[in-house]
């Protein structure tokens, strides 16, 4: 079989008519994915900033020990993670009840607080202050990490899915990258004084603002309207999501799925706030691929990768490249490339390549670029030799595995195990289990960002030992992917179970699912009755209960 590898291919599970791929789906995306953008901004922002001189000055740190300073940066990087990984939490029951569009606009409200709070120590010179402003500040990014994946998944036509879901990490890129080159800027540009890091810190306002604006304008998702019982709004916002109304096929049949869906959930288990809570950790079935969700972001902390976005400084001083700006410098370069490389994931490998073989061949590239690391940083120690003279030969060749690893990087892990856990649980429980997967992602960032300093200062001259820690975690990951994940592209919402089928191993569960989807749509066409069940829905909820009768 030949893969063909197309820009924004559509992995079309039925026949989907043109009007499905409309303006509407993508506009509620992007406004969506500015959620992304804050994430982005400070996981690059941040980093560089508080190696500022005169952040340094204003807070008195300039005048501690390395280890000292290591703690204190720490941190500052870390209390981030920490607001983020209570606000992936708290906010499930608010996504839950009043859905996630007012959960997001609540979320960014807080996280707007949040950056006054932070920009108070520039007259205060208090870090107290600025550690609550950063909390406050994770607890909303906490909260549209969780948000954020499930709404696009929601509203998004399976073939698009990906891609739609892909807009959130090219934002989150984007913001990436304005903040690693902020810090270049306002070295290169300002004079010595707090506007110099008071304007990066200030800069979290435009996402921030233009989520919390953008919330006003977007509709709220239809899957979960008709799961709270308004089954009339749910069919209106899903026919102009889709520029469709109950006469196309197309339309019918999806309704026909999310009803079906609904139905037998609450029958099962009720449609209650907590009810997917007990459902979860009452089944095994469930906590088993709770496990498996929340494992995902093991292997994507184990490329390295939160250790660089919070510390660049850092590892670009392990590999012998010297002096504030040239670090800056190298990290802004990381930035462009990180972003590259997330482009490319959107346009050519989310829904061609598909997920399981994008994250192998980045696991597999990432090993390599990091042993290469490890190795040359444990012969050169250039960590005794950093400066702002020119890189040796051995240098420059480190600096360019360092690059080639933010293309595989960026390209596979960044963002894949955000659109699987996206896809694979039911709507009866994803808000829940959103909620958990994103905790577990900001836990195992937190880690890295608590941790990463010592790391280096602990594992080998120059920090040798850290390169082949995540070069060794990355080589396993590859065999974890092969065993374990199974192809989510194409699949309905509401067949994912079908994906962990036992008895089917991951390497096949995509075939399988396929076939029975087919089966199912061969039915769904020869059954006047079921047809007839669909054109009932659009009078009212009574009419919808009888018509799952008649179905039935």
């Amino acid at each position: 079989m030949t893969l063909k590898i197309r820009a924004f291919s559509r992995a079309e599970d039925r026949p989907t008519p043109k009007a499905v791929y409309n303006f509407r789906v993508y506009y509620t995306s992007l406004v969506i994915a500015i959620a992304g953008a804050m994430i982005g901004y400070d996981n690059g922002f941040v980093g560089g900033t508080i190696v500022l001189a005169s952040f340094k000055s204003q807070f008195g740190l300039d005048k501690l020990s390395s280890s000292q300073f290591n703690v204190v940066s720490a941190n500052i990087v870390s209390t981030f993670q920490v607001g983020c990984f209570f606000g992936s939490l708290f906010v499930y029951p608010v996504g839950h009840i009043y859905g996630m569009r007012r959960g997001l606009m609540w979320s960014s409200a807080v996280f707007l607080i949040g950056v006054i709070l932070c920009l108070l120590p520039g007259v205060t010179n208090g870090l107290a202050v600025l550690y609550v402003g950063r909390v406050l500040v994770g607890l909303g990014v906490g909260a549209t990490s969780n948000l954020g994946p499930i709404y696009i998944s929601e509203i998004a036509p399976p073939p698009i899915r990906g891609q739609l879901l892909a807009m959130y990490d090219v934002l989150w890129q984007i913001g990436s990258l304005v903040g690693f080159w902020i810090n270049y800027a306002v070295n290169k540009t300002l004079p010595f004084s707090s506007k110099q890091w008071m304007i990066p810190f200030a800069l979290q306002f435009i996402p921030g603002g233009l989520l919390f604006i953008g919330t006003f304008f977007i509709r709220d998702s239809p899957r979960w309207l008709m799961m709270n019982g308004d089954v009339q709004k749910g069919l209106d916002n899903l026919r102009w999501f889709r520029k469709l109304d109950e006469t196309e096929e197309y339309l019918r049949f999806e309704i026909a799925q999310i009803e079906e869906a609904i139905e037998s959930r609450a029958g099962a288990m009720g449609l209650g706030v907590w009810a997917p809570v007990k459902t979860v950790f009452s089944s095994p079935r469930i906590i088993k691929r709770l496990i498996f969700s929340t494992s995902l972001f093991i292997w994507q902390n184990a490329s390295g990768i939160n250790a660089v976005n919070y510390y660049s400084p850092t590892i670009f001083k392990s590999l012998g490249i010297g002096g504030t700006n040239s670090s800056l410098l190298s990290t802004g370069i990381f930035g462009v490339l990180k972003t590259t490389g997330t482009f490319l994931w959107m346009t050519f490998l989310v829904e061609t390549t598909g997920r399981r073989l994008t994250l192998m061949i980045g696991s597999t590239g990432v090993s390599f670029c990091m042993y290469f690391l490890g190795a040359y940083v444990k012969i050169a120690n250039p960590t005794h030799h950093a400066s702002n003279a020119s890189l040796t030969s051995g240098g420059r060749a480190a600096q360019a595995f360092f690059y080639i690893w933010t293309l595989f990087y960026s390209a596979s892990w960044n963002w894949t195990p955000w659109v699987i856990n996206a896809e694979i649980y039911d709507q009866h429980i994803r808000t829940f289990i959103q909620a958990i997967n994103a905790a577990a992602n900001w836990f195992w960032s937190f880690i890295m960002a608590r941790f990463t300093p010592q790391m280096f200062a602990s594992m080998g001259a120059s920090g040798y030992g850290v390169y082949f820690m995540f070069a060794s975690l990355s080589t396993v990951g590859i065999l974890y992917v092969f065993l374990l994940v199974p192809e989510t592209k194409g699949i309905p919402l509401e067949m994912v179970d079908s994906l962990f089928t036992k008895g089917v191993p991951a390497w096949r569960a995509h075939s399988y699912v396929l076939s029975q989807e087919s089966e199912l749509k061969r039915e769904f066409d020869s059954s006047p009755e079921e047809k007839g069940a669909v054109e009932n829905l659009e009078h009212a909820d009574d009419q919808a209960d009888d018509g799952h009768e008649e179905k039935q």
